[in-house]
Order: C-alpha cells, then structure tokens, then sequence
C-alpha cells in the first residue's frame, strides 16, 4: 500500500476517517482498515503507514518503529558533541519539577532528597555521560542502595533515577531508559503496636503533668491527633475558623502553602471526645481571633518518647496517633469506607483494608465469639440437639 501524504494523516482532534485505538499514537484509516501511526520522537512528529490491518501486528510495528527512530537519534546524537552529563539532566528535571504547579513543595523537597541519596551512593555519577551509563551500571547500584535505605526511599529513588534518564529519552540523546528494568521492592506494612485505651489515658496524664512550659500543650495535641485522626501539618495548621461548633465538624484545610495530603479540604464530624476537647480549648481562649490557631505546639515527640519510656509501652509517633484513632473507630462499629474518608484517603477504603484488615487480637477473638451459624448454646457434640422432633 502507498504511504499516505502527512496531510491527510489524523490530527489530535480530527475524527473524519481516522479512527483513534486504545493505543497512544496508533490511528485506523477507516476506509481502508489499515493502521497508521503518529507520534513524536525526540520533538518530530512522525506519521506513516504500518501496512497492517491487524491490530495486534499494528501495535508491535508501531513500537518498533518508535524503537528505530529513537536508535537513529541516539546514533546522531552520539557523533556529536551534544553532552549531557548525568548531573545537568538531573538540573533539567529539577526545574521542571519546580514549574509545575501541580507539585507540591514537600513533594519538590523530597525529590531533591532522593537525588542527593542517588549521588552519594553512586559516585561520580554527577559527571558521567548520561549516553554511557547502562542498565548493569544501574542495576549495581540499585543492589547496593537497597542494602542501605528502606523500601520506600529506594523505591523512591529509583523513580527519581527513571526520571533523570526520561529526560534524555525525551531529547533524543537515549534510545531507551537504561534504569527501566530495575525492580521496586515491596513495601511491607508497619505492624502497628498501638497502647491501649487505659495506655493512652495513661499517657496523656503523663505528658501533661511532665511540668515543662508546654505540657499541657503538649497534652492537648497528643489528644487532638488521636480523637480525629489527623496529620500532623493538618493539626497545626487547624484554626479555630476551621472549628464548626454549632455543626460539630471540623474543616481540615492542612498547611495554607501546602493544602492538605492530597489537595483536597475535608470535613471531620466531631465525636463526643474532640468535641470536648476543642470545647475546653475555645472556653479557655475565648478571646482569641478566628484566624489564631487551636494548638500552642505544632510537635510533641520528645513529651511521647518521655511517657511511653515511664510507662514502659511501645514508643508511638505522630502518625501512630492517627492509626490509633482509625483502630478505635473501626472498633467501635465504623465502617472502614467511612473512616477512610474521614482519614481524606481517596481510594475508597483500600488502603485502610491493607492497614487496618488486621485488628488487635482481642478485639478479633471477641467478635469471633458472636459468630454463631446457628448452633447457639447446644452441645457441638450433639449437632440435632436444636433440630425439631419430625412429626
């Protein structure tokens, strides 16, 4: 078949006789049946024929095709001087990291940090030719830095690395991403070692009778944390104008700059203990601004690694005080679609099941006891005993 002119190939919103796949950059000339492609490879806009009428066969030649036209890139580009070493593209990725408004700042810092823990382990690599480096290069280190760094973080990095190298694909001056085929490792769930109701009161009363400055404070965050479950930033950032009494629900706004984890504003109903608590706060402050915030200290792990050392627990964190507000509620009847959204998760409950699927052992063996298909009381070892006499 004759390869079509370039204008009549389809454009991005040009439905006529061009019908789109379920491919990216894969289009089927209706007339004819046959498959045609049009993408871009390294900033040229590519449309021709693939002389197939088989979607299958179309999808494979399809990415040859790209394969072939990023080699030849590549190829030019490698008997030039267009240099690039590691360290700029990673300069590249940064700032258009930084230009994205959709990115929030801790998610900037954060990759920044990835990069700096990318380089320290992997020296010289700031330097290197970014053509040069190969997938081996990039799966050692990958085998070294998980040795060193947890899941999460070398997860992250790897990402991070990805990255970097897209941003040579992007150009022309890679064929292929080299960190492509290096393996993200599974992130085990935190077993949660979470105090008691009784730990807990225990615990708070120790804070708060630590005689510091910011005792109560202290106290008073602690307990603001575990009765609604929110985040750290999204408890020090909560005003009083956040602070729906005659609703009794909170709106949970996080950092100003920052918004919440996910961008997104939520409302929290009141439960009778954060009621209370926010109650007594606003009662004794009764003068303050709407705009002044609720709590007097925006951390308080050193007053919680005192009373947990004195009490003799396991030592909890911040972010252990929301899953302890999610264990309460689940074990207090709430289903877990509904305290995800309290949590501002927005997956529907499925990280919650991960997370919270397991509860502690009492509660479980005490719910196991209502399970009762039936039987009742009777003897297991007399399975008639309930059956009525047959008449």
């Amino acid at each position: 078949m004759r390869k079509r002119k370039q204008a009549d190939l389809p454009g991005p919103s040009n439905d006529g006789p061009w019908q789109k796949s379920a491919t990216t950059g894969l289009y089927r000339f209706r007339s004819s049946g046959t498959y045609f492609a049009r993408v871009r490879v390294g900033g040229k806009l590519i449309r021709e024929s693939l002389h197939t009428k088989t979607y299958s066969v179309a999808v494979l030649r399809l990415n040859d095709l790209v394969k072939e036209r990023r080699g030849i890139l590549e190829s030019a580009h490698s008997s030039t001087n267009d240099n690039l070493s590691f360290g700029q593209a990673a300069e590249i990725l940064l700032r258009q990291v930084d230009a994205n408004p959709a990115i929030k700042k801790s998610t900037r810092d954060y990759r920044r940090r990835c990069l700096a823990a990318l380089k320290r382990s992997w020296t010289g690599l700031a330097d290197l030719d970014v053509r040069k480096i190969t997938p081996a290069q990039c799966r050692d280190w990958a085998g070294r830095f998980a040795r060193d760094y947890s899941p999460t973080m070398y997860n992250n990095t790897v990402g991070t690395l990805r990255m970097v190298f897209d941003v040579a694909v992007e150009s022309g001056l890679r064929f292929a991403n080299p960190a492509a085929e290096v393996t993200k490792v599974k992130v085990p769930l935190k077993h949660l070692r979470l105090p008691s109701a009784d730990q807990f009161q225990g615990m708070v009363r120790v804070i708060a009778e630590g005689g510091g400055r910011y005792s109560r404070d202290c106290a008073d965050l602690v307990c603001l944390l575990a009765y609604s479950g929110l985040r750290k930033g999204e408890g020090a950032n909560l005003t009083w104008a956040h602070c729906e009494f005659e609703r009794k629900r909170i709106l949970v706004a996080g950092d100003p700059k920052e918004g919440t984890k996910n961008r997104e504003m939520r409302l929290i109903p009141m439960n009778s203990a954060l009621e209370s608590l926010l109650l007594r706060l606003r009662q004794a402050r009764s003068t303050e601004p709407p705009s002044n915030p609720v709590m007097k200290v925006h951390e308080c792990q050193r007053a919680m690694d005192r009373a947990c050392k004195l009490l003799e627990i396991e030592r909890i964190t911040h972010h252990d005080l929301r899953h302890f507000f999610a264990t309460t509620c689940i074990e207090s009847g709430i289903d877990i679609p509904t305290v995800s959204r309290w949590l501002g998760h927005k997956d529907g409950g499925a990280l919650a099941m991960r997370v919270y699927g397991h509860l502690r052992d009492q509660h479980s063996q005490a719910m196991a006891q209502k399970v009762t298909f039936g039987i009742g009381s009777s003897d297991p070892d007399k399975p008639n005993a309930q059956r009525k006499p047959q008449s």
